[in-house]
């Protein structure tokens, strides 16, 4: 799937399903929420914190498909195209960093 395919895929099941978008502001609050939602797997399965009960049955795929469902969200209530815009990003940080990291003796 592309993400031209992504965001006409969200578009559909929030007319079919979700009725509106939520407004912008509203959006970029469940996004927030979603991303906390990663970093408390992240922090428990790859980091030093440990399991609650609570913890039981969430899955970081399926965190992770929170944010992007949410991210295409507000792409698309905004306009943004985001294959070209990504298309756009990559070639930035081509041009950018494109020995950067090769020269980084961190790495």
């Amino acid at each position: 799937m592309t993400l031209q395919e992504a965001q006409k895929k969200v578009d559909d099941w929030i007319k079919q399903y979700g009725v509106r978008y939520f407004n912008e502001m509203t959006n970029m609050a469940i996004l927030t929420e979603e991303v906390g939602e990663v970093a408390r797997i992240m922090a428990r399965e790859y980091g030093e914190q440990s399991k609650k009960k609570s913890d039981e049955g969430k899955e970081l795929g399926d965190e992770l498909a929170d944010v992007l469902f949410v991210l295409v969200c507000i792409a698309n209530q905004t306009g943004i195209d985001l294959q070209a815009a990504f298309e756009k990003n990559i070639e930035k940080k081509t041009q950018r960093d494109s020995t950067r990291h090769k020269e980084n003796d961190k790495l």
